[in-house]
């Protein structure tokens, strides 16, 4: 039996096992606290662009590679 929640899929975020419960990229930005943040992100080694981050579905095993971007010069 449920409680409404989501479970937690098993994600290897950065190359380390992680718990989360976010159901697609924009969820899992915010859990981790970066979505004031310029990211790039990469899902089981595809790029995935900012504007389908809310419907970029994640799944159990993914690998997911975030990239703080840095300007400067």
């Amino acid at each position: 039996m449920t409680d409404g929640r989501p479970s937690a899929l098993r994600l290897v975020i950065n190359g380390e096992e992680t718990d989360s419960a976010s159901e697609n990229v924009s969820g899992l930005i915010e859990e981790l606290g970066l979505e004031n943040r310029r990211v790039a992100v990469m899902v089981n080694d595809v790029v995935v662009r900012r504007r389908n981050f809310d419907s970029h579905g994640l799944a159990e095993n993914d690998r997911v590679e975030i990239i703080s971007l840095i300007g400067g010069g």
